[in-house]
């Protein structure tokens, strides 16, 4: 009996021994968006699939609007920002050097959308070269942008530069997508650059034309553009390489997602952006998912196209422009 008292007691000793090992704590990040956007689908999918938590990263979202993100980014109040090329290449012009280490969008997906009255009134022809389309401002009193020194706002000034008309001389309005909507639904402006989902969203009230549209072209160079790129302070990746890892690694798989199960990928968006029309998110999330590469993959020219919006567009002095695009980039952590 005392044998098999003292079995049973090594018996139950193996099952309550020190427990199993428990997984490593999640390393905790800040993330800013600039916006509540369809062009960060992405981070949403990351979010609402749980790559993120998959990966052992605890994540805090916070809305820096705008270039505030970027500021964000360079000041420490965030980790990591969802960024464009743009603000990446004009920051290390200025001397703050970032480090973008993955690119959710490659191409470009805003649109100038005018008045169908004001494009009537100019003869506005959808078919006619770029720089026949662009004089439709010429007949513009005021026009609304996303941000200033937006990407939006660049490519406005672009397209007005092209169609023969001075930016300098038609004034323009710093509005979110809704708010612009409602100013050009009561005729408070003349037109706006957006992206999916408001530029589908009037385009569906049929009061509105596009003018430019630079995911199928316009201008033509702006392809590869770094449209959406996740950016970090240049010596935070050596200081918390494992934190990139696992953001580099959640940016592939969410981008993977969104590819691989486009209706799970769309039910994110729907739940994201509940008040948007479902037929207007669906062509949203078209136009959203092509201008996605298959792999979140940085190539230096996106980040020179970017470069070159800024000079086109009056943000940088030519000789502002930089030499070299290398370090500022990384693929090591989305390989």
């Amino acid at each position: 009996m005392r044998r098999g008292a003292l079995a049973a007691f090594a018996v139950l000793g193996l099952s309550c021994g020190p427990a199993l090992a428990q997984a490593p704590a999640p390393e905790k990040t800040i993330v800013s968006l600039p916006a509540e956007n369809f062009g960060f689908l992405p981070f949403y999918v990351a979010q609402d699939q749980h790559i993120f938590e998959r990966q052992g990263l605890a994540v805090q979202k916070v809305v820096l609007a705008g270039v505030g993100t970027t500021n964000g980014v360079i000041s420490g109040a965030a980790d990591f920002g969802f960024s464009n090329g743009a603000s990446l290449t004009r920051a290390a012009a200025r001397g703050q050097k970032l480090l973008a280490i993955a690119i959710m969008t490659d191409k470009p997906v805003w649109a100038i959308i005018m008045s169908k009255k004001l494009a009537e009134a100019a003869h506005f022809n959808p078919n006619a070269p770029l720089v026949q389309r662009a004089k439709v401002f010429a007949l513009a009193h005021n026009f609304a942008i996303d941000s200033v020194n937006s990407v939006g706002h660049a490519l406005t000034r672009i397209i007005e530069k092209i169609g023969g008309v001075d930016p300098e001389s038609l004034p323009v309005t710093a509005l979110g997508g809704p708010e612009a909507i409602a100013a050009f639904t009561r005729n408070a402006v003349d037109g706006f650059v957006s992206n999916p989902p408001w530029s589908e969203q009037i385009l569906a009230a049929g009061n509105a034309v596009i003018i430019a549209n630079s995911l199928t072209g316009d201008p033509e160079w702006m392809t590869p553009f770094g449209a959406g790129v996740v950016i970090t302070r240049g010596q935070f990746c050596a200081d918390h390489r494992s934190v990139c890892v696992k953001m580099g690694r959640s940016m592939v798989e969410a981008v993977a997602f969104v590819h691989e199960h486009k209706p799970k990928a769309l039910a994110v968006l729907r739940a994201h952006f509940p008040q948007i029309d479902a037929g207007v998110t669906e062509r949203s999330f078209a136009t959203i998912e092509k201008s996605m590469p298959a792999k979140p993959l940085i190539v230096e020219t996106a980040i020179r196209n970017a470069d070159r919006v800024n000079i086109e567009a009056g943000f940088m002095k030519p000789e502002e422009k930089l030499g070299s695009y290398s370090d500022l980039f990384t693929n090591e952590f989305v390989q």
